[in-house]
């Protein structure tokens, strides 16, 4: 599985027109198929009077998950290009819908294949990219002396930090990439003369910073 991969900060809609037929464009970030489709029957609900409404997504730190429909376009022409934008633009769990109004002028095959691949990239081009990392939940327990000097270096190593619970002890929870987890436990052993508690918790990818 990837360590990391991009994704989009969030919705974008863009419009072109091609020989008078309007390509409007849907570009959102989802993190199932199943939110992917749901996006798809909004944009369908919202312009009923569309001749078609062509889709691909691509979701998961891999991209394994590869979906595109044509939606009575000639087979090839609008899905697959769709799709090969979203591909070749890096991105992952985001959901392209292209709503065609009909203007009267046919496109053939290539003009279509060109109109569609161009409507998703136009649409990537105007997205703010959001990478996203694979991070281990890690909880460090020490004095609170201990606790600040652990969070100021950790912040200056970069280490995401989490909220602390406060009682006689503290429990401060980091979020660091696997790599880093050997690093952290030293760090806390280092500053606490070995006596802070460090254990490791779920991995997960969260958006980073920078």
């Amino acid at each position: 599985m990837a360590a990391e991969y991009e994704t989009i900060a969030g919705r974008v809609d863009t419009e072109i027109e091609i020989s008078r037929s309007r390509f409007l464009t849907r570009l959102e970030r989802v993190d199932s198929e199943d939110a992917a489709r749901q996006v798809i029957a909004e944009v369908r609900a919202a312009h009923p009077r569309a001749r078609h409404h062509c889709s691909a997504f691509v979701i998961g730190p891999d991209g394994r998950v590869q979906r595109s429909n044509d939606d009575g376009e000639p087979s090839g022409t609008a899905g697959a290009p769709m799709l090969d934008a979203l591909v070749s633009a890096g991105l992952s769990d985001v959901v392209a819908v292209v709503t065609r109004y009909f203007g009267g002028v046919l496109l053939g095959a290539g003009g279509l294949t060109r109109a569609y691949r161009a409507s998703v990239a136009g649409a990537v081009d105007h997205a703010n990219r959001v990478r996203r990392g694979l991070r281990r939940e890690v909880n460090v327990t020490s004095s609170y002396e201990v606790a600040a000097q652990i969070e100021a270096e950790a912040r200056r190593r970069g280490y995401a930090v989490g909220v602390a619970e406060y009682s006689d002890v503290v429990v401060q929870r980091f979020a660091v990439s696997e790599e880093e987890v050997a690093a952290l436990a030293a760090l806390a052993a280092e500053l606490s003369a070995g006596g802070a508690q460090v254990v490791p918790g779920e991995a997960a990818f969260v958006d980073l910073g920078g």
